[in-house]
């Protein structure tokens, strides 16, 4: 097996920690947003004469972190097939030049 197909395999690798990372940065509300979010949530219930609740926030954020998840573990699984598939890859050339 000759460099460059290790170097696919590194870089199926590599690819997948970026999307990975990317996927986390772009998740809808990050951690710096839910205080300004939960200003909003409560200057929204005040404005239309309604009590703002605890439990009413947290389905908010908890509907939200559940589309984020999703969202994770979609692109996390497009990462696992492009690198099961180069790590297929190297494993069929490896075999063919032992073989």
């Amino acid at each position: 097996m000759n460099n460059s197909d290790y170097n696919k395999a590194e870089n199926a690798v590599n690819n997948t920690e970026e999307s990975l990372k990317s996927t986390a940065t772009d998740a809808k509300w990050k951690v710096e947003e839910l205080a300004d979010r939960a200003k909003d949530y409560i200057n929204e219930k005040r404005n239309n004469d309604q009590e703002a609740q605890q439990e009413d926030w947290f389905d908010r954020v908890k509907n939200n972190a559940s589309d984020a998840w999703d969202n994770i573990k979609d692109k996390a699984n497009d990462a696992w097939e492009k690198t099961k598939d180069a790590s297929e890859d190297v494993k069929a050339e490896w075999n063919k030049k032992t073989n």
